[in-house]
């Protein structure tokens, strides 16, 4: 009779827990294309709480962030640009 070998000893290597991901990342990037104001706080708030905890998401927090800046922008510079419009009077077409 042959010997079976014995059950192969586990190598010390566990994987690490995959990281929690912070809930306010997830609500500000879905802020940001809604509400880009709430979206900008929130992201905010969300990667003040990451680096205090470690939790994952980060990269969410910082989507949220940079996409609710850019949409404040544009929305800037589209009531900059209406108002010059209107001040100009482009939009006044009267005809004599």
């Amino acid at each position: 009779m042959t010997a079976t070998p014995p059950p192969a000893q586990p190598t010390g290597y566990t994987p690490a827990p995959a990281a929690k991901t912070n809930t306010l990342a997830i609500v500000g990037l879905i802020l940001a294309f809604v509400f880009s104001l709430a979206g900008l706080i929130v992201s905010i708030i969300a990667l003040g709480q990451i680096k205090q905890t470690g939790e994952g998401g980060r990269g969410l927090a910082l989507a949220g962030l940079i996409i609710s800046i850019a949409s404040l922008v544009i929305g800037v510079l589209w009531i900059i640009f209406g108002v010059v419009l209107a001040a100009s009077g482009a939009g006044n077409y009267t005809s004599y």
